[in-house]
């Protein structure tokens, strides 16, 4: 039985603790088939004129845009197992030959242009058109890896389905978008980039210390990240693909069919949702995050509700979803992790490593909630990424990350930094170039030439962990030598990068 009672009492402490720090805020709406059924908010949409965050206050919902496109492009009977090449043209070989199913479903490899961007050292508040980051895509030497073997999270995919669809319907997609919501008289709508005006926008935030500052995304939003709407509207769309009204019927299903590994495996990431369970309650839902704002819409069809939480704060939604559905379901929480190994681990070789937290892990700066499996292992609780780990000695972690085996060492204190990492090095395409000194510090590409400083973190075998940090987000590519004497940039997002030396070790900035 359903405990409404229970699911407004916890979605009301969450409010209200928004509330009573009177900074930033969100709103939680708990819905069923039939609409909204509970609807809370607390904190402020815009600190600086104590504007209230209400259910009806427009945010960005980030990613969890998603399945909205692949909504559009399943009604618009778009082949998923069609290659990219059908419709775009110039884009690099490897491109154009993957399935756009496997564009969309994050195992087709495709580096995140973001990522790519950073790493180049452009910083993710530059204004950049659909057009400028294209053109930069249309470079790319390769995909990450081969497709179909590992699950790893990408906007790009998304970016490119935009671009198939536009081409498909012949409009724009905001007219795309427009048009879908009417059916269902919401207010649901396409930005193209952050300044392109929004009325009633909120203004995202993140913490700097004990201040909290406007958060910024230059680039172009994308059909991956890019709609905007508040939380009773997401809840009445969500609401309606729960019940499969009008033309969403059997959408949700379409949805969320398994889409497998080359190995016949399933992935918990589908067409822009991903799936999981709660005890034996099945849930499916999806994150967003951008700079200031972060949310999620978790949902448990088979008992026909689920939850919005819209927030315009720079923490964790996930959580705070699971617990509203959670009360209402009348189900545990999933228990914490037991021992887990904290510090720094690394695969034998390779850019691939791990950082664990108490309560958590980053794999190539990919975060995750880790959470116990019940059976003396641990797991994610997989807002972009499914992990699922056991200790196999005091040093070493073993299970999948995104659908992968991985062992993982723990990285010895006190590991030197290989002689063949200092020098510098520029990147074959596009030029930007890296100082690595004998003492472990280096010169990153950052705005131009300026380059930014930063300390590396060694890992055995070659390789050392940059650490970026712009704003809220920090990103922590790794630097790997290869066989042939370059240089590898590699992160969870992005894994395309090649850098040939340029002066020797005794290179000075």
């Amino acid at each position: 039985m359903l405990d409404w009672a229970r699911a407004r009492a916890e979605a009301s402490d969450i409010t209200e603790a928004w509330r009573r720090e009177g900074g930033p805020g969100g709103a939680v709406v708990i819905f069923d088939c039939n609409g909204v059924r509970e609807a809370l908010s607390g904190g402020f949409a815009v600190i600086e004129h104590d504007l209230a965050f209400t259910p009806d206050t427009t945010n960005r919902f980030a990613s969890i845009s998603k399945h909205i496109l692949a909504t559009l492009l399943l009604q618009a009977d778009v082949p998923l197992d069609a290659p990219l090449g059908t419709w775009l043209a110039d884009l690099p070989e490897a491109f154009a030959r993957l399935p756009l199913g496997r564009a969309l479903d994050m195992t087709g490899a495709l580096p995140d242009m973001m990522e790519v961007f950073w790493q180049r050292g452009v910083p993710y508040t530059a204004s950049l058109s659909a057009s400028e980051i294209l053109a930069v895509a249309q470079r790319l030497p390769s995909l990450n890896g081969e497709p179909g073997l590992e699950m790893a999270y990408s906007n790009t995919g998304w970016r490119l389905g935009q671009l198939v669809l536009q081409k498909r319907l012949g409009i724009d997609y905001a007219e795309a978008v427009d048009r879908l919501m009417a059916e269902f008289d919401l207010p649901i709508r396409f930005p193209q980039d952050e300044t392109e005006i929004v009325r009633g926008l909120a203004t995202g935030y993140w913490r700097d210390g004990e201040s909290w500052r406007r958060g910024r995304y230059g680039f172009h939003f994308s059909a991956s990240g890019g709609i905007t709407g508040s939380a009773e509207g997401l809840a009445r769309w969500a609401s309606a693909l729960l019940a499969g009204r009008g033309s969403l019927a059997g959408m949700l299903e379409r949805l969320t069919a398994p889409r497998a590994f080359t190995d016949g495996s399933s992935s918990v990431y589908r067409l822009g949702l991903v799936c999981s369970a709660l005890e034996e309650v099945a849930l499916v839902g999806h994150g967003g995050s951008l700079p200031g704002y972060r949310n999620h819409v978790l949902m448990a069809p088979a008992h026909g509700v689920g939850v919005v939480v819209l927030t315009n704060r720079e923490e964790d939604a996930l959580w705070l979803s699971l617990r509203v559905l959670a009360a209402l379901l009348g189900r545990e929480l999933p228990g914490p992790a037991n021992d887990v190994p904290t510090g720094l681990f690394a695969a034998e070789s390779g850019p691939f490593w791990a950082e664990l937290a108490p309560d958590s892990i980053s794999f190539m700066g990919g975060y995750e909630r880790l959470v116990s499996d019940g059976d003396n292992g641990m797991r994610s609780l997989p807002a972009y990424l499914d992990i699922r780990l056991r200790q196999t000695d005091a040093d070493t972690l073993e299970g999948r990350i995104g659908g992968v085996r991985r062992r993982l060492a723990r990285v010895p204190a006190g590991t030197a930094l290989d002689r063949g990492l200092p020098g510098r090095w520029r990147e074959r395409i596009f030029g930007a170039e890296i100082l690595i000194r004998l003492d472990g510090t280096a010169v990153l590409p950052w705005a131009g030439d300026a380059g930014t400083e930063a300390v590396l973190t060694v890992l055995p075998g070659g390789r050392a962990l940059a650490d970026l940090s712009h704003g809220p987000w920090r990103h922590r590519p790794c630097l790997c030598l290869q066989p042939d004497g370059s240089l590898h940039l590699a992160s969870h997002r992005a894994r395309v990068l090649q850098f040939d030396r340029i002066a020797e070790q005794g290179a000075r900035s």
